[in-house]
This record gives C-alpha cells, structure tokens and sequence, in this order.
C-alpha cells in the first residue's frame, strides 16, 4: 500500500526564484503554510546565494542549498539534488517558477504532492496544477496563493516576510569588521540593482555620501563582487567604508546593524525592510505597487516628472535618458534620510541612569 505523506506531518519543500527579493518575498508563503499546517516542517531550496537569507527566516527548518545552472536542463545534477530532496521525504512541494525544469527535481523525487501554475506545459511533472497566475496582479500574490487550497480568493492582506538576526549575531559581526565604532548613526547604502535602468545614478550617490558624513553619519556601502568598482566611486576619500563582497551575510548583518538604509529596486531593498531597518526606496523605471517590500518602508521616492514611458519595468532604459532616475534629486534623498534618521533617534530607547 503506498503511503501517503502529502499530511500528517511529512515536512513541505518550498522552491522559490532564485533572486534575492523574490526569495525574500517567499517568506509570506512560509507564514501561510505554517499557519495551515503547523505540525509540518517547512524547508527552502536554496542557491548559494541566496541560503543565508533561510537562516534568518522564522518558521524555515531549513534550507536545501544546491545551485543549478540557469539555462540547461543539467539533469545529472537535477537526479543527484532529487534524491537528496527524496531523503527528506517531502509529503508536498510548491513550485514557484513556472519552468519545466524547477519542477523536475520534485517530480523525480516523487514527492507526493506538487503544486504550481501551468507554465511550460508541466502536466507531467506537476500533479496539483493552478491556473489564473497572470490574473493576479504582484509576484507575491503569485507565489503566496499556492500555499491556499485550490479555488481560494485573493486575501486583503498577506503575512509579512521577516527576517530576524540575533543582536549578538550582529555585534559580533561589527566587531570583526571593526565597526564598533564612535556612535554615529548608520546609513547603509546599496546602489546596485538588476539591470543599469534601476540604478540612481553612482555620482549622484557619491554625493550623498559626503553630505551624509559632513552631517554626521556613518556610511556603508553594500553589494556583490559587481558593485566593487561602483562602491569605489561612491566611497571615494570620504572615509565611508566599503562592504561590497561576495557573502550575503555582511549585507545581511550591515543592514540588520544600520540606523537607516538607501536601496534602488534591488534585493537589498527587501532584506532591509524585512530586517525592520528604516528603509528608503528608490524607484525609476519600475512600480513600487508591483515590486516594493510588502514591508512599509520610511520613504518611497519617485521622480515628480510625468513621463509617459515611465514605469517600464525595463533593466535598460529604451529611450537612452533615463530621465526617472536622473531626475531625482540628492537634497530630496537627504531630506527623506534626515527624517529617518531623526525619527530612529526619537524613537531610540533611552540608557538607565
């Protein structure tokens, strides 16, 4: 008789997209399932990359680290990752992506349940399979309604992703940075993003920057091994320190250390708002409604100019102006910094005489 582990506690299997906000997003769907089903585990599978933000996520068990490549089937490596996913005996597996290949890993783990929108025709490696996904208007309602039970509506609202790192975690991580450093307020900066069309503009942060310091606060800049040469031009000879590098766990820990944080439309913007650090959102080419944190943020700033090409969720800007971003101003990125800045001090939690 075969057994049925779609229930009864069998631990459920999370595949969510590999970029960094997105997988930060997919933090709603672990509060969903764990409100449905709170004796079932629930894991993440995970790049590289992207593992240390399941660390700090509550209610994950843990995540299932294996890099795939993006663009071919690699099926040696998809039979070795399902049959360490077959050793976890999943009772369920939701797919977000909606390619074939995110779904074959499950499929050959034979993991009961595995749910998903149609996508690439995924009859075969799918078994609870959804329709309506370009009826629903954001990522996360995307992603978040494979964790209801088929025929479900839209909720008003979905739980908020969260990430929470222990303030020893932090302090410990500043201390071997030698950032324990003379009180200052922290603004973390992180300028990068997907594509050059989402990217306020590196001189224009260099300039924040030095006015940031000349008014009296800290300045880090964070990012990938890309973001290097950007970092540099920002940082300059200003003193600001330069945290760019390969391991998500410094972003992770500077912005979970930082007073106020400044992101573009990236991944970091997300961990910052999930992380409950002030956060200020730069959007250009793209729509805060569809792609900004589910988290509130400090300030969203948009440029005023009315554009009839703006948004275009573009990576490049088509017109070659990219008016959205330039338009915007650094005095009005320091005013909204200035806000947070006070409003975290205000709101500081006075030492004991």
């Amino acid at each position: 008789m075969r057994e049925d582990r779609s229930e009864s506690g069998s631990p459920i299997l999370i595949v969510p997209y590999m970029w960094i906000g997105d997988f930060v997003r997919c933090h709603s769907v672990v509060k969903v399932l764990r409100g449905r089903y709170p004796d079932r585990p629930v894991d993440v599978l995970a790049s590289t990359l992207c593992a240390p933000l399941a660390e700090y996520m509550p209610g994950v068990r843990q995540p299932i680290i294996w890099d795939l490549p993006r663009s071919q089937l690699a099926l040696s490596q998809q039979s070795a990752l399902a049959a360490r996913l077959k050793r976890e005996r999943y009772g369920s597996a939701l797919v977000m992506p909606r390619t074939w290949k995110s779904a074959l890993a499950p499929f050959l783990a034979r993991i009961p349940q595995r749910t998903g929108f149609l996508g690439e025709a995924r009859l075969l490696v799918l078994n609870d399979v959804r329709l309506g996904e370009r009826r629903l208007p954001r990522m996360v309602d995307r992603c978040a309604m494979l964790a209801l039970p088929r025929g479900a509506s839209l909720p008003p609202a979905w739980p908020l992703p969260e990430l929470a790192v222990p303030a020893a975690a932090s302090a410990a991580w500043r201390q071997s940075r030698s950032l324990n450093a003379d009180g200052r307020p922290v603004v973390a900066l992180a300028p990068g993003a997907v594509g050059p069309s989402k990217r306020w503009p590196g001189s224009a942060y260099a300039t924040l920057t030095q006015q940031l310091m000349t008014d009296g606060a800290a300045v880090w800049v964070l990012g990938g091994p890309a973001e290097k040469a950007l970092a540099a031009e920002i940082v300059g000879d200003t003193g600001a320190r330069d945290l760019t590098g390969p391991d998500l766990r410094d972003a992770i820990f500077a912005l979970a250390s930082a007073t106020v944080a400044i992101s573009n439309d990236s991944g970091l913007l997300h961990v910052a708002a999930a992380l409950g650090t002030p956060t200020i959102g730069i959007f250009g080419p793209t729509s805060p409604w569809h792609w900004a944190p589910l988290n509130p943020l400090a300030a969203i700033i948009e440029t005023k100019s009315a554009l009839e090409c703006r948004p275009c969720h573009k990576p490049v800007c088509r017109f070659g102006h990219h008016r959205c971003m330039r338009e915007i101003g650094v005095d009005e990125i320091l005013a909204a910094a200035t806000t947070a800045l006070a409003s975290a001090a205000a709101n500081r939690p006075q030492a004991r005489a």
